[in-house]
């Protein structure tokens, strides 16, 4: 069947196939007849909801796991990886979604493992390592990127692009880039580099929740859907609706919410006075009860800094910080959770700053309130389910999931727990970053869906988002930083990415009175 299927898409432009891969965990079936081709010198769109089996299937293909049944053939011989390394050396290479740089190695040394170059005696050379990774960072346009910087002291974005860049470079044949751009604000740095590969004759599979991206990039995809594969397709002949219809087996409800207008008189529940510092540059705002509050910028112009600030992991500055009309000092994200109405975070990295992955998702769930979740001051377990059910019930999160072990779901089901753990806190403030990174349409669907229920209780939400179509729909205002300045404060229908685009670059004269209405 496999090799009928590899003379359909023409045995000479395949580079990769695969058919009627299977995979199950215990009585959970993660893949199942999970079929794709992807043919040299094309990139080829992976796509389907959290838990549809694509991390799956991206850890077959890279030799992370090995299927319990199916086939692959790379360049139409049998392809069986025993592992990543084995993959690499046949040269298929995958970026991952949740980073798998060493945080405490040097760029050049991520660059260049497994293999580090040896000078004198066997030993490896510093010197040589730094040299061939600074070689690296230069082919791929990086050259601003210091070799020798520690990876956990570089933005997130820069460790997205060194995971993205290790891959690129080990990758003769096969790239997988799974979500590439879930930390990128900026495609044109990647779809350079995909260009150049694709131009060698490289295949690459591409997986994103980004539709827009997709069609960019893309030319075929192919979707799956309960571990299934339930089609593939030609971008070009397939709309948006029909594909968000493979992927979740019914028709997108993806609607404008309604704006909500705060009561200008309302006190402020969380305001900014001339807040200085960690990139930003004497920022004034106000956040009324009621309210979504959107934050839009290009990468790097204080935003990180602002929420660090509000959340109590950075100290201002200069500037202060109000809560309920008070000024405060906020010395860590548990002081603030008990400041005031109290302010709830939702961190930006939930691999590295969010989930405890060797717990259940209920416990991970009921965290800030344990308290909620014993008897007698012992933790009880029913409680427990209790308490992380009604929480999780809020961002429609199937209660099967929460006794889990969170670290074993897909990044939906883990971002959904960690935005049902913000809204358990009981906090009237929620500051939330990036908080439907990676997650697939529907996913996004329920935790709007919760943020609009929060703030129509009375809640008051502040977040940003790198993706500006999810500003548009989701914010009552939107903020706009550049070079850690406020340039623009939009409010209701002058949201509009046209506008909220013009803003981020600095443009604000450019932006049209009446833009967003057109």
């Amino acid at each position: 069947m496999l090799d009928e299927g590899i003379e359909e898409h023409g045995a000479e432009s395949t580079a990769l196939a695969a058919a009627g891969l299977h995979k199950s965990y215990g009585a959970t079936v993660a893949l199942e007849n999970a079929d794709i081709a992807l043919k040299a010198g094309k990139v080829h769109a992976l796509l389907g909801e959290n838990g549809a089996g694509k991390s799956t299937l991206v850890r077959i293909l890279t030799g992370a796991v090995r299927p319990d049944a199916g086939k692959m053939l790379l360049d139409c011989a049998p392809y069986a990886p025993q592992s990543l390394i084995d993959a690499r050396t046949q040269q298929v290479a995958t970026a991952f979604q949740e980073l798998s740089l060493v945080p405490n190695l040097s760029v050049a040394q991520n660059l260049l493992l497994p293999t580090l170059p040896r000078g004198f005696g066997g030993m490896v050379s510093a010197r040589q390592t730094l040299c061939d990774g600074a070689g690296i960072l230069q082919r791929y346009g990086l050259e601003r990127i210091d070799p020798a910087d520690q990876i956990d002291g570089l933005p997130l974005a820069d460790r997205q692009r060194i995971e993205i860049t290790r891959a690129i470079n080990n990758a003769g044949k096969v790239l997988i880039l799974d979500e590439p751009t879930a930390s990128l604000a900026e495609t044109d740095w990647l779809f350079e580099q995909i260009a150049k590969a694709t131009a060698k004759g490289v295949a690459v599979l591409y997986i994103s929740h980004r539709l827009a991206e997709v069609r960019e990039i893309c030319t075929e995809a192919t979707v799956l859907r309960n571990g299934a594969s339930i089609a593939s397709v030609d971008l070009s002949d397939a709309s948006d609706g029909e594909i968000f219809e493979m992927m979740v087996g019914r028709k997108s409800a993806h609607e404008r919410m309604t704006r909500r207008s705060p009561a200008a008189a309302a006190a402020p529940q969380l305001a900014g006075r001339n807040l200085s510092g960690h990139g930003l540059k004497n920022l004034n705002f106000d956040l009324r009860p009621g309210e979504v509050l959107g934050v839009a910028a290009l990468e790097g112009q204080g935003q990180h800094g602002l929420f660090r600030m509000l959340s109590g992991l950075d100290q201002p500055v200069t500037g202060q910080v109000e809560v309920d009309g008070a000024a405060v000092q906020i010395s860590s994200p548990r002081r603030a959770l008990k400041t005031g109405s109290g302010i709830a975070y939702l961190p930006e990295e939930r691999k590295t700053d969010g989930i405890l992955p060797g717990l259940s998702t209920a416990t991970n769930v009921v965290l800030p309130v344990l308290g909620q979740a014993a008897r007698g001051g012992l933790l009880s377990q029913s409680r427990e389910m209790s308490v992380a059910e009604a929480s999780a019930a809020k961002v429609e999160m199937n209660p099967r999931y929460l006794s889990f072990a969170i670290g074993d779901l897909s990044g939906g089901n883990q971002q959904k727990a960690l935005v049902a753990r913000t809204l358990a806190t009981g906090a009237k403030t929620l500051l939330l970053f990036d908080p439907t990174r990676g997650v697939d349409v529907g996913t996004k669907q329920s935790i709007y869906a919760a943020i609009h229920t929060f703030a129509d209780a009375g809640g008051a939400v502040l977040f940003y988002s790198s993706e500006l179509p999810e500003i548009v729909q989701l914010a009552d205002r939107c903020l706009v930083l550049y070079d850690g300045v406020l340039v623009k404060d939009f409010e209701g229908d002058e949201i509009s990415e046209q506008g909220l685009v013009a803003a981020m670059l600095g443009h604000v004269d450019e932006i049209a009175p009446q833009e967003a209405a057109q």
